[in-house]
């Protein structure tokens, strides 16, 4: 059956006053990162749409319908706070994890991934180990990084994972196969779109991303429905670019993807 459902889906990351607190630790992951103060302005301005926020297993994504999901990747030590902020509305959320990063300092423990899915939460994979350019692996390689981490969350919270959000962002046709060749039922990306695909055997997902520049009016009208096909388009221009210059690219993404030096100077000070 072709999807009739409109699922308007924002992928947030960490939400945290101290960038240095949670989750990854690189130049590319800052602009990601969100104030609490701000995070809290953006939930106001989905409350004032018309969706209250929803679970991905609890919609019939065949069905006309109009959504909004909210996901967290990565699994830093903020999502308990992310979870917190949505408990206060009574909502839900998806919170993806890299599960090579469980009981890193600044990432979740074992206890507190059970903790966010005892109040709710779906629990699922943003792969095992984050690779830089996943849609650049091999697809017997994919397989395994959804494979890895949907075994490891399965036997953590004694349930099938079967939802899992791309790592980087960056897609391709092997990619999204690989994940239903996984097991996997869900794969969020970050392309703007709320139309959902099937590839499989698994529904695919788009999301919008917040930076921490991005205004509370801007979520309040994509939570609405509109705007997306800008969105889109911004989207498609920067695919473009990659694509014309590969090599620049691909040092963007090394310079962005390097740890980050004020955290590697911090832990310094801190050892024995």
């Amino acid at each position: 059956m072709e999807p009739s459902a409109a699922v308007a889906s924002f992928g947030y990351h960490d939400v945290t006053d101290d960038p240095l607190s949670s989750g990854l630790q690189r130049p590319g992951a800052l602009p990601f990162k969100l104030t609490g103060e701000l995070f809290s302005r953006h939930l106001a301005a989905i409350a004032a749409g018309p969706c209250v926020p929803e679970l991905i297993d609890e919609i019939d994504l065949g069905q006309p319908g109009r959504h909004v999901l909210l996901t967290f990747d990565d699994g830093g030590k903020s999502a308990l706070r992310a979870g917190e902020e949505l408990a206060r509305r009574g909502w839900k959320g998806h919170f993806f994890v890299i599960t090579n990063r469980v009981g890193q300092r600044p990432f979740l423990a074992a206890a507190e991934i059970r903790h966010l899915r005892s109040c709710g939460h779906v629990i699922g994979s943003h792969s095992h180990t984050h690779p830089n350019f996943f849609r650049e692996l091999a697809p017997a390689q994919m397989v395994e990084e959804w494979r890895v981490s949907r075994d490891w969350l399965t036997q953590l919270l004694g349930e099938p994972c079967v939802a899992a959000s791309v790592p980087g962002g960056d897609i391709s046709a092997l990619v999204l196969r690989s994940a239903g060749e996984a097991g996997m039922r869900y794969l969020f990306t970050s392309e703007p779109t709320v139309t959902p695909g099937r590839v499989a055997g698994c529904w695919i997902l788009g999301r919008f991303v917040p930076k921490s520049s991005t205004p509370p009016r801007r979520v309040r009208e994509l939570a609405q429905l509109r705007g997306w096909g800008s969105a889109m388009l911004l989207r498609r221009l920067k695919v473009g670019a990659r694509v014309l210059l590969p090599a620049l690219y691909r040092r963007y993404v090394r310079n962005r993807t390097a740890p980050d030096a004020a955290m590697s100077h911090r832990d310094a000070a801190r050892s024995p």
